[in-house]
């Protein structure tokens, strides 16, 4: 008896001969990109670094094209980007030490958002490893140590042999939901050494799906169905496995009104009859997502800013689906359902019975207005008026990408996404720096349509050096730098909490003259000027920027 699994490994004639006779001037660093490449990448990002050089040298043996940006966070910011948008894997080549490193806090982000990130680290020679003192260049005691609390899995090769099973779990690891960053690392030696293992072909790597049991599908339906006031929280994880669609025609089938998470921006349609839109940071939708009989929460863990910061205390029965294990019931006691989003979506769609309710639609509508009326109150018409154009400037299919600034905090709870999977801000775990290199991965990811960043003047500091990769590679980004001579929220955090400001307020370039060192075309703008300047810049080809001196607002908290 033939079995199927024979045939497939069974090499032909050709591929014995190609085995037989691999290429000669490879080394342990084709072993890397050639099964990159046999997962299916199509783009890297990274910075070479000496003890990483194998990897480098072999790129250019290789068909994948490299993006290589300044700083090695960026670099994994950019990737971060390139993954959530693709939705695949983006592979990150560092060196060793402070190479790899620096590219923690962006690899934090990637796990806090769930971004498909595949860091590829050098190590010293292998005479080296095991924590022994032996004074290597950029040696550190457990390099992996370093990662483990950060990324999803870590994963090592010591032979050459070892490189393609080694990425292949990374990768597989790293798109199994919920997706995340992950790391391996290869010594120096190991790829720089000459090989005579032959080419890496075609690898599988398929990720595994988390399939929701349908003993508790069962129960959520029936108590989906029986609801008489039935709520959905929809977060990041309803657009990460692309579930937006099933999330409208069940919140349609069962009448129930639907909040988006910060991290679920464009989920549900922003002007749909049954959404609350963002407005998570207010006491009228925290009271109303309250007094839900049955609330339903798809691909949110209900943490600090998606529950008010932990103000939100729901009165009925909670149905939380979520992906990542650990999330589960993490904050509120509800109906546990470890699954993808999009499978449990489409398991509920298929048993929950139709709700009539005439009183749906008019009770979003009182809380929209509700929330209008406060903030109304508050005389913010120069933020909601930047923020209005904005909007009117960017194109409804272009990506945006949000540092951690005040119009970003505005825009979590104010801005209409339009489409899912176009808007994305660092509020994972809310490192600056975050949105110009993130744009760049993006843009990488897809040069046919302009990607907008948008940045205070504190966090542009971050990331002011990718002007270059920027030009370098031609990248159609423009990135909106709002000035307000400091760190903005931390200004108000400050002054709200103790009545003055500390270490807030900076020097700062003139971002106009500096951006056109680098060949980067760029325009001051007022408020009265910006959706004009802004569209202009988004539509002119390759990088761009757009200066605007504002002092901007946040709108008052709820939760204190």
């Amino acid at each position: 008896m033939t079995h199927d699994h024979d045939l497939v490994l069974r090499p032909t004639e050709a591929q014995t001969a190609a085995a037989l006779n691999p290429p000669a001037g490879r080394n342990g660093g084709d072993l890397v990109v050639e099964t990159l490449a046999g997962l299916g990448a199509t783009t890297v990002f990274g910075l070479p670094g000496q003890h990483a050089l194998g990897m480098f040298d072999a790129l250019r043996r290789s068909s994948l094209s490299y993006v290589g940006l300044r700083v090695e966070n960026n670099a994994g910011f950019a990737a971060d980007a390139y993954g959530r948008i693709t939705g695949e894997v983006a592979p990150l080549l560092l060196s060793t030490g402070p190479g790899a490193l620096m590219s923690l806090a962006a690899l934090q982000e990637s796990a806090a958002a769930s971004a498909p990130v595949l860091a590829i680290g050098s190590q010293v020679p292998t005479a080296g490893l095991g924590g022994g003192r032996h004074g290597y260049l950029h040696e550190l005691r457990d390099q992996q140590a370093s990662f483990r609390d950060v990324v999803k899995s870590v994963h090592t090769a010591r032979t050459q042999s070892q490189i393609p099973s080694a990425i292949a779990a990374a990768w597989e690891s790293a798109l199994t939901a919920p997706h995340g960053p992950v790391w391996v690392e290869i010594p120096q030696d190991v790829l720089l050494a000459p090989t005579a293992l032959p080419v890496v072909t075609a690898m599988d790597a398929t990720p595994h799906e988390v399939v929701p049991r349908p003993e508790l599908t069962a129960v959520a339906a029936h108590l989906l169905s029986g609801a008489a006031r039935p709520a959905i929280i929809a977060g990041g994880g309803v657009v990460r496995s692309d579930a937006s669609g099933k999330l409208l025609a069940l919140a349609e089938k069962l009448n129930a009104p639907v909040v988006t998470t910060f991290g679920g921006k464009g989920a549900f349609p922003w002007e749909h009859p049954l959404s609350l839109q963002s407005w998570l940071e207010d006491r009228h939708t925290t009271d109303f997502l309250e007094s839900a009989d049955v609330l339903l929460v798809v691909g949110s863990g209900l943490g600090e800013l998606s529950s008010n910061y932990h103000t939100f205390a729901p009165r009925g029965r909670v149905i939380q689906i979520e992906a990542d294990a650990g999330k589960l019931e993490s904050n509120h006691e509800a109906l546990g359902i470890h699954a993808d989003a999009r499978l449990a979506l489409s398991a509920l769609l298929e048993t929950v019975e139709e709700r009539e309710d005439d009183t749906a639609a008019p009770s979003v509508r009182t809380v929209l207005d509700r929330v209008g009326a406060r903030i109304a109150a508050q005389e913010l018409t120069l933020e909601q008026q930047v923020l209005a154009s904005v909007r009117e400037a960017l194109p409804d299919d272009a990506p945006s990408f949000w540092d951690m600034t005040i119009l970003a905090y505005w825009a979590w709870s104010a801005f209409d996404a339009r489409h899912p999977n176009t808007m994305h801000s660092a509020q994972g775990a809310g490192g600056l720096g975050y949105g110009f290199p993130a744009a760049l991965g993006a843009a990488a990811a897809d040069p046919t349509r302009p990607v907008l960043a948008v940045s205070g003047d504190g966090g542009a500091m971050y990331s002011i050096a990718e002007l270059a990769t920027a030009r370098q590679y031609d990248l159609p980004v423009t990135w909106l730098i709002v000035d307000d001579g400091g760190y903005g929220i931390l200004r108000e955090y400050m002054k709200d909490t103790f009545g003055e400001a500390t270490a807030t307020e900076l020097s700062r370039p003139d971002f106009v003259a500096l951006a056109e060192s680098f060949g980067v075309p760029a325009v001051r703008t007022t408020p009265q000027s910006l959706a004009e300047d802004l569209a202009k810049s988004l539509t002119e080809p390759g990088p761009s920027v757009v200066v605007l001196p504002a002092v901007l607002r946040m709108f008052a908290p709820t939760h204190l």
